[in-house]
């Protein structure tokens, strides 16, 4: 008996397994193709200003260690859920080019009595 309840509840586990891996499939295609929108924004981005977006660098890493993930988990590599399940992954420091940054604008000079 406790034979047959152990087969159940592995059947049970492999077909919530399934599901999860379905919906993290139609995750992975959104992420895909944001990224790709990303990598296109990137590339646009550093033509005009010569180097890339630091928001971007970020964004664009934390969002191919979010596939990769999801990668894993399909793969069976481990047992821990991609975000929501877990935390959004932390974008590293960039080993490429240094991002573009602009400097802050001064803030004009103002009298402290409105003139009349």
């Amino acid at each position: 008996m406790s034979d047959n309840f152990d087969k159940s509840l592995e059947r049970e586990s492999i077909g919530l397994r399934i599901i999860w891996m379905l919906l993290f499939t139609l995750c992975w295609q959104v992420a895909a193709t944001l990224l790709g929108f990303v990598v296109l924004v990137q590339l646009v981005y550093r033509l005009f200003y010569g180097a890339p977006n630091a928001g971007l660098l970020g964004f664009g890493d934390s969002l191919s260690q979010y596939l990769a993930q999801i990668g894993r988990f399909g793969t069976f590599n481990t047992e821990d859920k991609p975000w929501p399940f877990a935390d959004w992954p932390t974008a590293r420091a960039p080993d490429g080019e240094v991002a573009h940054s602009i400097p802050p604008a001064p803030h004009p000079v103002r009298d402290e009595e409105p003139k009349l």
